[in-house]
């Protein structure tokens, strides 16, 4: 029996014997497998990688091999990427929330594989990106290849996908709640009864694989060497408004940066991101791939903090307290160019290693600043740096994604960190609330927000994205023009199944609308058919619906007009037909039952 038979008998089967939900579960205990299985093969590459460039590295002084190595590894990710992939596997959180507000939830399967290449030569060769977008990208395509290799249903496809997404984070993070949240926040999937058990299955089953093939160890080594008191409180709310700068700094420097690289040619491209992060790596060593080193560095509480500045031009420096903080605010300042670089110049990476590196770097710089200036001496003696470099981590993630119990889970999964859950979440929630002022919307999310393509967790909006416009228009609609008389009019009325008739000229173009009431009164008079012509009787339409406008603004247009049909032109004013009301609910109805999981 063939393979085609044998999995068409077995679609039957599943049909006949296997309840939906009950698939939906199975598929998602099959995407924690696989997505703990990616997340194991891309650590395992990237440190391999590393381990292979790195171990001939001097402790001491400058290694120039760093002026060599990322611009080496950039070059064959963009070569992989431009010859093999031929795709555009970038913004991997960004494409998923595309697909989810395109109602397709499809992601090609080369997505399964293709970014764990790229990003693992990326940085293993030491781009200043992270894994986890790529992981997260990798994740939602098991989800969405799984989803409709077993033929579930439309509606249950954008859950797999979210499934795939945290099974990814809690793989890669060994971090379970932190996966379910992030699809909640970041993907902004709606939650239900129902919908929150398969997201358990698949990030507890990904989790524990982990467990079992890393090791039961949380990824970073955490010292908790001094507890929480009260009285730190204020310098939390002001860290946590810290990093909300940092976050905003981050966000706009990034999306500033990429816009450049944007306008230029493939090799230019290359040499532009080659060069900005090859000095960079070469002045600032910790720019390195992801930064976790720093990290573990910075919150073990060993607080031998001259080894930050080894493998630098700025090791011999003698008064190593003040020449790490300025050290460590130059890598501040410059990881966005060394990661907006990295993608800029052709490889393949996401911002979640940046946002917990730079947090990292955020907490420690304001703790031991402020322990090293005198100015705490008279009210408080001394700021944990260790602490206050782990909740930094939670603020910068919270304020660059807009997700703050992301933030606070994630980190204190990471760390094991359970003692600082309070200050994690003054922190990222004091973090969140500032960058909220200044940027509704994540880095994730603000190019669709632009376009009016971005699922939100209100459902009426949700419902509303997933429309498209161009299948609602209607064009059954009977076109006149302006120099027609009465007569005519009645004519093309007599054919005409619709009450509303536009009016265009030659070349199609919208002018307006002949509405069966206003000529209702002279219509049955003959002696007038020669007397008015359309010009005469045609009114302005209530209000045009431009294609390609958001459906969230074409309801604007109906509410504020009390019209029951609006017509729809294009960019140039050529008119395309009419949308009318019940046509809208119609599919409404459909959207949300397609969809939309019900409890």
């Amino acid at each position: 029996m063939s393979v085609k038979k044998l999995y068409n008998n077995f679609l039957v089967w599943k049909t006949q014997n296997v309840n939906e939900r009950q698939m939906v579960l199975f598929v998602s205990f099959l995407i924690g497998i696989f997505t703990a299985f990616a997340a194991y093969v891309l650590k395992s590459l990237i440190h391999l990688i590393q381990d292979l460039l790195t171990s001939n590295f001097l402790s001491e002084g400058a290694n120039y091999i760093y002026l060599i190595t990322p611009a080496v590894g950039i070059l064959i990710a963009g070569l992989y990427v431009r010859y093999v992939v031929r795709d555009d596997i970038s913004h991997g959180v960004t494409k998923i929330l595309y697909a989810i507000s395109q109602r397709k939830s499809f992601i090609k399967l080369h997505n399964v594989y293709t970014s764990i290449v790229a990003s693992s030569i990326t940085i293993g060769f030491g781009g200043s990106v992270g894994a986890e977008a790529p992981i997260v990208l990798t994740g939602s395509a098991i989800g969405s290849n799984l989803g409709r290799f077993f033929k579930v249903e439309q509606k249950y496809l954008m859950l797999l996908i979210g499934c795939g997404a945290a099974g990814a984070i809690a793989g890669i993070f060994k971090a379970p709640i932190a996966g379910l949240v992030f699809v909640v926040e970041v993907l902004m999937l709606d939650l239900t009864t129902f919908t929150v058990l398969p997201l358990l299955v698949t990030s507890v089953t990904a989790a524990t694989l982990s467990y079992i093939t890393m090791g039961s160890n949380a990824m970073f080594n955490y010292a908790h060497s001094s507890d929480f008191i009260l009285e730190r409180i204020p310098y939390v709310i002001l860290l946590g408004i810290f990093c909300g700068i940092v976050s905003l700094y981050f966000t706009r420097a990034m999306n500033w940066i990429e816009n450049i690289f944007r306008k230029l040619t493939y090799w230019k491209k290359f040499a532009l991101g080659a060069s900005m992060l090859s000095i960079l790596i070469f002045l600032l060593p910790p720019l390195y791939g992801e930064g976790y080193d720093t990290i573990n560095l910075l919150i073990s509480g060993s607080k031998d903090y001259s080894s930050i500045i080894e493998n630098s031009m700025f090791f011999k420096f003698e008064d190593y307290r003040w020449t790490i903080i300025l050290f460590l605010t130059g890598v501040l300042l410059m990881k966005v160019f060394a990661s907006s670089a990295t993608n800029g110049g052709g490889g393949t990476g996401g911002i979640f290693a940046p946002s917990l590196f730079l947090g990292c770097i955020a907490g420690f710089v304001f703790s031991f600043t402020l322990n090293n200036s005198g100015i705490l001496s008279s009210y408080m003696p001394f700021l944990p740096e260790d602490n206050f470099a782990l909740m930094g981590m939670a603020g910068v993630m919270a304020g660059v994604m807009h997700a703050p119990l992301t933030g606070t889970f994630l980190i204190a999964e990471l760390t094991g960190g359970y003692e600082l859950l309070l200050p994690l979440m003054i922190v990222s929630i004091s973090s969140y609330t500032f960058i909220k002022i200044f940027e509704p919307h994540s880095i994730y999310s603000m190019r669709l927000a632009k376009k009016g393509e971005l699922i939100t967790h209100q459902k009426d909006k949700a419902v509303l994205t997933l429309m498209d416009i161009e299948e609602l228009i209607e064009t059954n609609f009977q076109k006149v023009h302006p120099e027609m008389t009465l007569g005519d009019m009645v004519k093309v009325i007599s054919r005409s199944p619709r009450n509303v008739f536009p009016v265009v000229d030659d070349q199609n173009r919208f002018l307006g609308i002949v509405l069966m009431d206003n000529i209702r009164n002279i219509m049955f008079r003959p002696e007038l058919y020669s007397r008015f012509t359309v010009s005469r009787v045609m009114t302005s339409a209530p209000a045009t619906i431009v294609v390609g406008m958001p459906m969230e603004t074409v309801m604007k247009s109906f509410d504020e007009t009390k019209a029951w049909n609006l017509p729809v032109v294009d960019e140039n004013d050529v008119y395309l037909g009419f949308i009318s009301k019940s046509n809208i609910l119609d599919v409404y109805r459909e959207v949300l039952a397609e969809n939309f999981v019900e409890e």
